[in-house]
């Protein structure tokens, strides 16, 4: 595999001056965790800001940490107090993090705090336009970067680029609160690849990006200009071996000794987070406290063990969060405490493996219910930690990426404190055959989809996005191949044109009547029509291109193949018939009322039914249930469904753009031949085309014609240089 180029807001090593000494240790977050056990093992190197302010080091302190951070083959990005204020607690968690996790009161933006994102993601993409090779793979990670793709893009036109993001992407209705919105996805569709937990995240994603950009996706695909931008979800897995053998180390054998001796006859309750107003942990004390209100047998019996790690600590929410969780924790022991026991046992601080090991292995329940968290790996590392006996039950917020592979947990509401309570008494009671069960059939999940196997995928998936858009590469037609094309034009005698209208000698417009020819067009197709024979191949009515084109010596093709204008006479290829249009109309009414914007325009030999000013997300459930409707009729009718851009079109089964274009190929042994079109109903005109003919597409997509063009600017382009040949 080439090598990877990581980059993410932290490096895998953090470096922090304690007692005057500059101290480097193992990082902690998702990215830095889950990565940083198998980046070695990728043959990659890292970018990332190291941990320690600009202004607290020397220059030579700096280019200490440099010469140290380059053996663990990490490349530092230096930032300054006042960049890491208005760029990671400003932008990123004062306005992505809260929107981004549905508080979107809690969110703040301010222009000057996006200004210095933009800033530090660009001093990001200097650094990696020093580390990365012609052959690298970029993978970018997190909220922090998201600007950072597409810049690259810019600056690397050819390089693979992948981004994941770690937290949830929120509905179309909450992103699209923020004031940077398209920026935002601007940046993302840099990459080839865009991962995220879960596939509603994905979706969530696709929907803002069809309402802000206007880019539409199939299975998941964009076509972004002249590229693919491939979405998909990579649920994270963890390093699961680690965990399940933590038992085995002669540390936790010894403090899981002392706990079980301190803690005799208690069940314990497990809850480890950092203190963000996104776990849930103000609900989870509400909920426990309920829990020893309602059931005053288990006084004495139960213990809340609650890890709380620092975390953003300069931030106004996190510090009222810390006092208002320290006041719960005090109301609880004060209201329920006893000589000998306390009911929570609150840790303000990061605990080490060997602790959060003996704490796994001791918990027999497991509280892990964010209000709302991308996936969630302390689910994940529990269940590996029970690996030996299987005994444990994890309690889990249905609001957690991790739910949607953990369904044999205790799902619950976070927000439901009385359910929330009534789970901790259901979880306490479970007989240890059903705790068993459940955890085994989630521990065999999390064996066989580690972290290793969540990266590989990832990777696989983006080196084959790679290879298509590389084939697209191929396909393109530069200026070498336009001028080819032009040579081979000038050198023939015989020469036919068959062209598309919509959409690919002109833009789309909203409705069908509107996409009238402009000057330059019917000037261009004037001066071709004296040097070649050209052919406009369109589904329009007859009547409609008739007004548009009468007044140039051109051939037209109306209806998708029904007419045929040749000599100044329209005529049927064969009888078709129109009755079936009684049975169709209908059933289409009825969509167009369903469906706000949509319209049904009726031609001769076809009816269509149009929806590109419907609502995008309607339209393409209407646009499904209707095909779905009409497929059966169609059948027994001998007719065709076609689907083109926003339009779902019904039609005799035996017309289409190829049986057209076998007749003006009939008509002259042409030693030069071009075609062009945009969408589904141009494959059967490409399927046709001799082995020498020239074929276009306008867009990238799968196609049988030889090459592609990102617009149709581009197919005007090359019949502007024809035009030119004498």
């Amino acid at each position: 595999m080439n090598r990877l180029v990581i980059v993410s807001n932290r490096l895998p090593i953090t470096v922090s001056r304690q007692r005057g000494e500059l101290v480097f240790t193992k990082s902690v977050g998702g990215v830095a965790t889950g990565l940083g056990s198998i980046y070695k093992g990728l043959k990659s190197v890292w970018v990332g800001w190291p941990g320690i302010a600009l202004e607290d080091v020397t220059e030579e302190e700096k280019r200490y940490i440099t010469g140290k951070l380059l053996e663990e083959n990490c490349y530092p990005v230096f930032l300054t107090r006042k960049e890491i204020g208005q760029y990671y607690y400003g932008f990123c968690n004062k306005t992505i993090w809260p929107l981004f996790h549905y508080f979107y009161l809690y969110m703040e933006y301010e222009w000057e705090s996006f200004e210095v994102y933009k800033e530090i993601n660009e001093k990001f993409l200097e650094k990696v336009l020093r580390v990365a090779r012609e052959d690298d793979i970029i993978w970018v990670h997190d909220y922090h970067l998201m600007l950072l793709p597409n810049i690259i893009r810019e600056r690397l036109k050819e390089a693979t680029i992948g981004f994941f993001l770690h937290i949830p992407f929120p509905t179309y209705e909450v992103y699209r609160l923020l004031p940077v919105r398209e920026n935002i996805l601007r940046g993302l569709l840099g990459a080839d690849l865009i991962g995220f937990h879960t596939y509603d995240y994905a979706l969530h994603f696709l929907d803002s990006v069809m309402y802000l950009l206007g880019y539409e996706h199939t299975m998941g695909e964009i076509e972004v200009g002249d590229r693919i931008v491939k979405v998909d979800a990579f649920p994270m897995g963890i390093d699961y071996q680690r965990f399940a053998s933590g038992i085995e180390n002669r540390r936790v054998q010894k403090e899981l000794r002392k706990l079980r001796k301190l803690t005799e006859d208690q069940k314990l309750i497990l809850s480890v987070d950092r203190l963000d107003y996104t776990k849930g942990i103000i609900q989870r004390l509400l909920a426990f406290e309920l829990f020893l209100e309602r059931y005053p047998q288990f006084h004495g019996k139960v213990t809340l063990i609650m890890v709380a790690v620092p975390t953003r600590t300069g931030v106004e929410h996190y510090m009222n969060l810390k006092k208002e969780v320290e006041e719960l924790v005090g109301r609880i022991n004060g209201r329920f405490g006893q000589v000998g026991w306390n009911p929570v046992w609150y840790l303000y601080r990061s605990v080490p493996f060997e602790t959060l090991s003996t704490l796994y292995n001791a918990a027999h329940v497991a509280l892990v219910t964010p209000l709302r968290d991308g996936m969630n790996l302390i689910a994940k590392e529990y269940l590996a930690s029970k690996d030996r006996d299987g005994r444990g039950v994890l309690v889990l917020s249905e609001f957690a990426g991790a739910s949607k592979e953990l369904g044999e947990a205790l799902l619950v509401n976070p927000n439901d404190v009385v359910g929330l309570s009534e789970a901790i008494k259901v979880a306490l009671d479970m007989p240890e055959e059903e705790q068993i069960e459940r955890n085994r059939t989630m521990q065999e999940r999390l064996k066989r989809y580690t972290v290793r196997r969540w990266a590989s995928d990832f990777m696989e998936t983006l080196i084959k996005v790679a290879r298509k858009q590389r084939g697209y590469i191929l396909m393109r037609v530069n200026e070498l191949i336009m001028s080819d094309f032009a040579e081979r034009f000038s050198n023939a005698e015989d020469k036919l044109l068959l062209l598309d209208y919509d959409g690919t000698l002109v833009p789309f417009a909203d409705r069908p009547e509107k996409a009238v020819p402009d000057d330059h067009l019917k000037d261009l197709l004037f001066r071709l029509s004296h040097k070649a024979k050209v052919v406009i191949i369109s589904g329009r009515d007859r009547k409609v291109l008739d007004g548009w084109f009468s007044d140039l010596d051109i051939g037209l093709v109306a209806e998708h193949g029904a007419w045929v204008k040749d000599e100044g006479r329209w005529k049927l290829l064969e009888h078709v018939a129109s009755d079936w249009k009684d049975q169709v109309r209908p059933i289409m009414e009825v969509f167009v009322d369903r469906t706000p914007g949509s319209f049904i325009e009726e031609k001769e030999f076809s009816i269509a039914w149009h929806y590109r000013k419907a609502d995008p997300e309607l339209a393409t459930v209407r646009a499904r249930e209707l095909k779905n409707t009409l497929t059966t009729l169609a059948a027994n009718l001998n007719l065709g469904i076609v689907e083109g851009h926003k339009v779902l079109e019904v039609r005799n089964a035996n017309i289409n753009k190829g049986r057209a274009s076998n007749y003006w190929l009939s008509l002259r042994n042409w030693d030069f031949i071009l075609s062009a079109g945009d969408d589904w109903t141009d494959e059967d005109m490409f399927a046709v085309m001799p082995e020498n003919a020239i074929t276009i597409k306008v867009g990238i997509k799968a196609t049988k014609a030889k090459y592609i063009v990102e617009s149709y600017r581009d197919i005007r382009n090359i019949l502007s240089l024809f035009a030119e040949r004498v």
